[in-house]
């Protein structure tokens, strides 16, 4: 077990992936191995994540979620899908080899950033028509695999549902709120899961989960005052971040 020394470069790297994550998404990238690094055991560092994860994703939701940067009624209906989705995912890791898709995801979402920053008026604008047949057509099920995605493996999935979002018609800030929610909902549902399971560090996960909590808070407001030109910029950043991360981390 490490010592409390972990802490010196655990605290400001917590605090950096709850911005970045609070912006584009991402953070555990950054979370999951430096978690790792401090000598923790594989199902140590998942449990202790998610741990970390629910005050960051809260965090920021609730900054989007007061300055009205979430679409609640669509997202109170794909919540349930991506919780199914998630724990489906989750028994599905046991029949599918994880190389082969993490690099096929690696893949996905290079191509998706790709898509995003070659339009170069993609999510900079709120087109967002409400919630009409096509808008439903799209998120339900784009939520439930996400939502499938995030229990299966999870690096990125607040990137994918930023997309999704955008694809909605949302520019990318609120695109991140909407996505912030979601994804707190499926970390709360993982926490729960794995609080049965007595896997989490709780003396490393709550003070780095209080220091994701502050980066967060200030990544949701950076986001929401410099826009969603902003977002976009850190948007490609980090899919290349993830992607490294799949591809060859």
């Amino acid at each position: 077990m490490p010592g409390p020394e972990v802490l010196l470069y655990g605290l400001p790297l917590a605090f950096l992936a709850g911005f970045i994550d609070a912006v584009a998404g991402g953070g555990g990238t950054i979370t999951l191995p430096t978690l790792f690094f401090m000598g923790l055991t594989p199902a140590q560092t998942v449990a202790t994540n998610k741990l970390l994860a629910i005050f960051g994703s809260g965090s920021a939701t609730v900054q989007y979620w007061r300055k009205g940067h979430v679409e609640r009624g669509l997202v109170g209906r794909l919540i349930p899908l991506a919780l199914v989705g998630s724990a489906l995912g989750a028994f599905l890791v046991q029949f599918v080899d994880p190389a082969a898709f993490r690099t096929l995801v690696g893949v996905v979402i290079l191509g998706v950033g790709a898509l995003v920053l070659a339009n170069k008026r993609f999510g900079l604008e709120d087109r967002y028509p409400g919630l009409t047949a096509r808008t439903l057509a799209l998120t339900l099920p784009g939520a439930f695999v996400v939502g499938m995605y995030d229990g299966f493996l999870g690096p990125g999935t607040g990137t994918f549902l930023m997309f999704l979002f955008a694809l909605a018609g949302f520019n990318l800030v609120r695109a991140s709120g909407n996505a912030r929610t979601i994804n707190f909902a499926t970390n709360l549902g993982a926490f729960l899961f794995f609080l049965l399971g007595g896997q989490m560090v709780w003396w490393i996960g709550l003070p780095m989960g209080v220091a994701n909590a502050l980066g967060a808070t200030l990544g949701a407001r950076m986001a929401m005052l410099r826009g969603s030109g902003f977002v976009k910029v850190m948007y490609g950043l980090i899919v290349v971040l993830v992607a490294g991360r799949l591809l060859f981390g």
